[in-house]
């Protein structure tokens, strides 16, 4: 953003759009896609707690394969004239991963397509979030970052409302809701490439680090060197330790919600417009926690934020009427898109400027580790159990452990200041 006008840059706005393109499908993995693999997977004789696990393992296995391999790519797109190409890569994995879900098959290989889009996705968003310190200045980060997360939820809910209206139109227009699912998920993949295109034209990659004869290996030397650094520093080990917990909870939440609405009774319709309520609601108050962190400390509301999806978890447990999930959706929203901004926001400011592209791909490692981890957690309690508020349950000690970390966190932050 301009200092002087205050208006976004060409670079700034390419960067949003991004978020705008990429949370199109964000929002479908909340939506449509578990409502859509769960019917098949019925109708393939699989039962509601078991085809919950199975989600959950789908969405762990995506998560847990960018884990391990996103952090040494992030290392390597530091290095000159790679970051473009690898994000490229990326998401062309997604959209093309997201567009073959329109295809007629079985339950099985259905989501075998969904892990390979989800990685697309995920590995794209780590060069992303690196482009970052290209594209702005560091008194405009917190509240760039604050804008793609609410142009991405506002800007997603445009594909996703003409598909909604596509499915829920299906007889009427004399087609399947299977085959209108298949158009939807092609429309959305187009959308995500189209809005996609700006930031592949305008970004630059001002930082980065000179060719080397092998950019892997160096790329692991440096690894190795933030991970000795960052035992060193008490505090951001502290952070990213609570960070695991709480965001385990928020990405659980997210990626589980639809599949656990089913199983408590909530019909298909009543999930997809409540969590498309979610995302409108989701714009105006990811803006206004980025205007508070003006007036109160960052750590406060980060406290809120889990203090808050602590509450909604417990509310969850005992959810079956409708207008429970529609309350739960707007309670979501109102601390989603704050918590994942000044998380984001708070870490770039504790650890060492000239080394953040290095630290953040530890970052990506802790949350990233905690999608696995919480879907797991729920998938296996869900399927032991059979009942899918035992999963949820899990999700409540994830919310305690992080707020008592966080709260150890700070205070050492606060001492060694």
């Amino acid at each position: 953003m301009d200092k002087s006008k205050g208006k976004l840059t060409k670079q700034e706005s390419s960067w949003i759009l991004y978020d705008v393109g990429n949370s199109a499908f964000i929002l479908l993995i909340s939506t449509i896609i578990p409502i859509y693999f769960k019917n098949i997977a019925t109708m393939d004789g699989v039962t509601p707690a078991n085809s919950t696990a199975y989600w959950g393992y789908a969405m762990s296995t995506s998560t847990l394969i960018v884990a391990i391999f996103g952090p040494i790519l992030g290392a390597l797109a530091d290095t000159k004239g790679y970051k473009k190409p690898l994000f490229t890569l990326f998401l062309m994995f997604g959209v093309i991963g997201c567009a073959a879900l329109s295809l007629p098959v079985s339950w099985i290989i259905f989501l075998s397509l969904f892990v390979f889009a989800r990685v697309g996705i995920s590995g794209s968003l780590i060069f992303y979030d690196a482009m970052l310190p290209d594209v702005t200045i560091d008194e405009r980060m917190d509240l760039l970052s604050s804008h793609g997360y609410a142009w991405g939820y506002i800007g997603s809910c445009i594909p996703f409302t003409v598909s909604l209206l596509l499915i829920l139109s299906a007889d009427k227009i004399g087609i399947t809701s299977a085959l209108a699912t298949g158009i939807a998920f092609i429309l959305n993949a187009l959308w995500w490439f189209l809005v996609s295109l700006p930031l592949l034209k305008n970004y630059k990659q001002l930082h980065y680090v000179e060719v080397d004869n092998a950019p892997v290996a160096k790329a692991f030397q440096r690894l190795g060197r933030t991970f000795r650094d960052i035992k060193k520093h008490k505090e951001i080990f502290m952070f990213l330790l609570a960070f695991f917990f709480y965001i385990d909870g928020v990405h659980t939440i997210i990626g589980m919600a639809t599949s656990y609405g089913k199983d408590v009774g909530i019909s298909d319709n009543n999930l997809l417009l409540a969590l498309l309520l979610t995302q409108v609601v989701a714009f105006p108050f990811a803006i206004i926690f980025g205007k508070l962190s003006k007036r109160y400390k960052t750590t406060d509301l980060i406290s809120t934020c889990i203090i808050g999806y602590f509450l909604i978890t417990l509310f969850a447990l005992q959810l079956d009427k409708t207008w429970e999930f529609w309350f739960l959706a707007v309670c979501v929203a109102v601390f989603q898109g704050a918590i994942q901004a000044l998380s984001r926001s708070y870490y770039a400011k504790i650890i060492p400027k000239e080394s953040s592209s290095e630290y953040f791909g530890f970052y990506d490692i802790f949350s990233k580790g905690a999608s696995f981890t919480g879907t797991t957690l729920m998938g296996i309690t869900t399927q032991i159990t059979g009942n899918s508020k035992f999963g949820v349950l899990t999700i409540c000690f994830m919310f305690i452990i992080g707020y008592v970390v966080f709260k150890k966190a700070v205070k050492i932050k606060t001492v060694s200041s």
